[in-house]
């Protein structure tokens, strides 16, 4: 058994032990000393890292009772050796996790759900509930859980008895062997944990709840406390000034100018539509009636405008419209129509020859397809003569 420093004192971050065990592993060693400050992979927390005698741990994981420090170099066994756990690391990850128990707690007394799921890795924070909890509560939550932060409660750690644990309301009642492990914020969580905490909540200095997300039957919350919701605000807070510079507006009504420009550019899109109809009516009412096939290649054609243009070109009197919407570069979106043919006969043509893809019905069919304008102008109009002298495809 590992003597577990973690427990003695959350906040200890070097320590000295005696090595028992070495052993290669893959492409490092496992570690096992006589008593350790490094946490284990546990409770949804990933483990501390850090160097143990001048070599790196970059994972410790706990196994029969025995911690195993993963490390990329080998130590003496039996000899002394001095272990430093990355602090910054180790502290961070304290803030998110008490900042997670006094969160979980408040939505278990107002909600009565259950945190069935917990993450903390490197960079997110996830919390899963059984339960719903709407979107515009996040706020209400987070300035309580805030609240608690700034009152600098004590972080109660107990080892009750199991005749004293049969009497204690507390969070994840699961099956635990051997002496459970209680932390307690007065007033905000009773909870099972096997993890490090802050000594006080003031430690977290802040909790920031980012978002919320249907999950499973339930929901997911993901959040950020201490010095990662500090960073997270600072990168949103360059980002704004940065907008606010591009918009010559002041940062407070970034997001009202955003809104207007939004405005402007979808009426300007609109505008645009409809000039661009009307260019399209223009141009296909130059091309003689008499023309009974029709391809044509625009390159600025986008969402419908390929089968409206299809439409005029019909309407026109035109027995067969073939419409490629694109570049050689990138490919064509086509649409091809006619009152008279069948026009499946022109999609399995193209498509088996250019490597296209798509399909309709008798009267209009669309797809996409890569090529060179003109061997794909000559393959449509090649089958065009072929339908129309067979008797329009009927």
């Amino acid at each position: 058994m590992t003597e577990k420093l973690f427990y003695q004192d959350s906040h200890r971050s070097t320590f000295t032990a005696i090595v028992q065990e070495v052993r290669p592993s893959g492409n490092g060693y496992e570690i096992i000393l006589d008593r350790t400050a490094f946490f284990p992979e546990g409770g949804g927390q990933s483990s501390d890292t850090g160097s143990l005698g001048g070599v790196s741990v970059s994972d410790v994981q706990e196994i029969d009772g025995k911690i195993i420090h993963y490390t990329d170099g080998p130590l003496v066994e039996g000899t002394e050796v001095e272990g430093c756990i990355d602090w910054t690391e180790r502290f961070s990850k304290m803030q998110q996790h008490t900042g997670e128990h006094i969160v979980s707690g408040l939505i278990h007394k107002i909600y009565g759900y259950h945190n069935v799921g917990f993450h903390l890795g490197t960079d997110s924070v996830t919390l899963d509930f059984n339960g719903g909890v709407p979107k515009e509560k996040l706020h209400e939550i987070e300035q309580l859980a805030n609240e608690a932060v700034a009152k600098n409660l004590p972080v109660q750690v107990l080892y009750p008895t199991d005749e004293e644990l049969s009497k204690i309301s507390y969070r994840s009642k699961i099956e635990i062997e051997g002496q459970v492990r209680i932390v307690e914020i007065p007033g905000y969580d009773v909870c099972a944990c096997c993890a490090p905490h802050v000594k006080k909540t003031g430690e977290i200095g802040l909790i920031k709840l980012l978002n919320v997300q249907n999950y499973k039957g339930g929901v997911r919350i993901s959040m950020l406390c201490g010095f990662r919701a500090l960073q997270d605000y600072e990168q949103k807070a360059e980002s704004v000034k940065k907008i606010s510079v591009l918009l010559s507006a002041p940062e407070e009504e970034v997001f009202s100018e955003v809104t207007r420009l939004k405005q402007e550019i979808s009426s300007g899109k609109a505008k645009v539509s409809q000039l661009q109809q009307k260019l399209l009516v223009y141009k296909v009412e130059q091309i003689p009636q008499s023309q009974e096939v029709v391809v044509w290649f625009e390159e600025e054609l986008e969402g419908n405008a390929p089968r409206e243009l299809t439409n005029l070109i019909i309407e026109n009197g035109a027995s067969i419209g073939a419409v490629f919407a694109g570049d050689e570069k990138d490919g064509y979106r086509y649409v091809i129509g006619s009152k008279s043919c069948d026009t499946r006969i022109f999609s399995k043509r193209l498509n088996e020859k250019f490597g296209g893809r798509g399909g309709g019905k008798p009267e209009m069919v669309q797809g996409s397809l890569a090529g060179r304008e003109e061997e794909i102008r000559k393959e449509v109009e090649l089958c065009s003569k072929e339908v129309l002298d067979s008797g329009f495809g009927d």
